[in-house]
């Protein structure tokens, strides 16, 4: 299975090649170098928050749009949590 920066990486340049821009047109229109797309296209590095802001924002996407998974359904497991009760100071412990 893929981890989250591959999936992001094939997303990027995904994204990249509809625009049919290569890595270092893609690059500057970013202001990085075209050896950082390198690297978050195959999943060695991934992005921060300011760039994932940045890239969304030079190409006129939402942040989310650049985790589009959907063409992989079944990949999202439910998991359930067990609620655990705070204890507030001064309160009874025993339910009214």
């Amino acid at each position: 299975m893929a981890t989250l920066k591959q999936q992001f990486g094939a997303r990027l340049r995904s994204i990249r090649l509809e625009r049919r821009v290569t890595q270092d047109e893609f690059a500057e229109l970013l202001g990085v170098s075209s050896d950082f797309i390198s690297n978050l296209e195959r999943g060695i590095n991934g992005p921060s928050f300011d760039v994932l802001e940045v890239i969304a924002g030079r190409l006129s996407m939402e942040v989310g749009d650049l985790f589009d998974f959907s063409a992989q359904p079944g990949t999202r497991k439910r998991v359930k949590l067990p609620r655990k009760r705070t204890r507030v100071p001064g309160e009874d412990s025993r339910r009214r």
